[in-house]
């Protein structure tokens, strides 16, 4: 194989986490490094956990990220059916090809049997765990008469002696000895694959030439060797991403609390950022620089610069670098993605919009999440019904705030056009003219006017809320003052 072909491949039963999401981010950048083909199959060979719901948020989460698939469910290809489930008769095909050459044989133990034999091995502290080849030895004639009438599985033979050898991309050379693997299971009663056989069967047919996956598939990746030998096909290479830690130490997983792709989305992370995060997880571009473009990335990126470590799942790097993303989007494209939170805001005109993104402008760097900024943009809208008590505390100390307050309201009433120039030069003006540090004029008026004791430049956001309003409001507070 001369093109490098990379998969992902989630299981339909729940939403794309983020170890997920990371697995398909660094097939999709070594594919897009390599000039090569990014795939999406969809393992739902486990018709009992298939969710349908789960199936469209795989989708919409790997799009929203921006790493499209360009081969795949949606896109089509010259390798599908993409859905493991319309592949059941090549499964079925390849495992009783296996049956014919010896390398597999049919198995009619009961799964109470199963389970007894278990048992016993844990009782005994048996050394290894696992099938006992009972049905191995069964003639190839009592094997066939008996698949007439009992259920069975099909399980690979395994040699009886031996090692297994490969060379990981990330982690160099590892080996097993086939001792430690038991002759697993291919085909289920009900017909249908198991991951193993399922997964090198697609891999081969889908000419997959790179797999790049979690390092809990480590220890499978000898069951998935020893097939390719028995089909005499040629193995892929393999390389083993390292785990990540959840703030606490622990494994991040589906199962123990890790937010979904669509969590965080709702959370107020841009996809930019989260990639870029992603990307970040047990990968180093090999120098200092941590905010990187997507093309960048894809420049940067190698395989070697994979560390086999674990690393951590900081959620406050994570807020950072997303507030850094967020200090760079257009007010544009912040109104259009959370439009309909915007459109809540009461007291628009026909203005509205350019006011909107006007304040969108002013509020982005004060917040690290896009879905705070609506409600962080509302005083520009609605006058305060609260103040900050601490800051108004503060303020009440000066017997000449009411004084200020005042001459600010009478000074923006006389002005024809509100702009922050003139905005700043009334603010200069109070400060000669009361003889004061502009502590005294700028924390009552922000106070009166967005009762909030910080945020952006006075002479912004008078001309933004509009002078009249302002005037308003500032009356407004001295009346409550009283």
């Amino acid at each position: 194989m001369t093109e490098t072909r990379v998969r992902f491949a989630p299981s339909p039963t729940g939403y794309l986490h983020v170890g997920g999401a990371r697995t398909a981010l660094f097939n999709w950048l070594f594919a897009k490094k390599t000039g090569g083909k990014f795939l999406l199959r969809i393992e739902d060979t486990d018709q009992s956990r298939y969710d349908e719901n789960a199936l469209a948020e795989i989708f919409t989460s790997l799009q929203w990220l921006g790493l499209q698939w360009d081969e795949g469910p949606t896109v089509g290809g010259g390798y599908g059916p993409y859905f493991q489930s319309e592949r059941l008769d090549l499964y079925r095909k390849y495992a009783e090809e296996l049956i014919e050459k010896g390398l597999a044989y049919r198995c009619f133990c009961s799964s109470e049997r199963l389970e007894e034999l278990r048992r016993e091995q844990e009782n005994s502290n048996a050394e290894t765990l696992g099938y006992d080849k009972k049905c191995r030895t069964l003639s190839k004639d009592e094997s066939a008469s008996r698949a007439r009438n009992e259920s069975f599985v099909i399980r690979l033979a395994i040699p009886e002696n031996g090692t297994v050898k490969f060379t990981d991309k990330i982690r160099g050379e590892i080996s097993f000895d086939v001792k430690t693997q038991d002759d697993f299971v291919l085909l289920k009663t009900d017909g249908f694959p198991t991951y193993h056989l399922a997964n090198v069967i697609d891999d081969h047919f889908m000419e997959i030439s790179d797999v790049l996956r979690g390092d809990e598939w480590i220890t499978s990746t000898p069951k998935h060797l020893l097939l390719y030998e028995a089909f005499g096909w040629r193995a892929p290479n393999f390389a083993h991403l390292p785990v990540i830690l959840s703030e606490d130490g622990k494994k991040l997983s589906k199962r123990k609390g890790a937010a979904s792709v669509t969590d965080f989305k709702k959370d107020g992370i841009l996809p930019e950022a989260l990639v870029n995060f992603l990307a970040l997880l047990g990968w180093n571009p090999g120098d200092d620089r941590e905010i990187m473009s997507i093309d960048e990335m894809i420049q940067a990126f190698d395989l070697q610069k994979v560390s086999p470590k674990s690393s951590v799942f900081d959620n406050k790097k994570l807020s950072w670098m997303n507030g850094e993303y967020l200090k760079k989007s257009s007010a544009e494209r912040i109104y259009v993605e959370l439009k309909d939170e915007f459109d809540k805001l009461p007291n628009k005109d026909d203005t509205a919009e350019k006011k909107i993104l006007a304040a969108i402008n002013l509020m982005k760097e004060r917040t690290q999440k896009i879905t705070e900024l609506p409600s962080l943009c509302e005083f520009f809208f609605v006058a305060p019904s609260v103040y900050d008590e601490q800051a108004v505390q503060k303020i009440r100390k000066d017997a000449n705030m009411p004084n200020i307050l005042a001459k600010l309201s009478e000074k923006l009433s006389e002005i024809q056009v509100c702009e922050p120039e003139i905005c700043d030069k009334i603010l200069q003006d109070l400060l000669v003219e009361f003889a004061v540090g502009f502590a005294k004029v700028g924390l009552p008026a922000r106070i009166a006017i967005t009762g909030l004791s910080g945020g952006p430049s006075l002479h912004d956001i008078i001309p933004l809320v509009g002078k009249d309003e302002c005037v308003k409001r500032i009356r407004t507070f001295l009346d409550a003052l009283n």
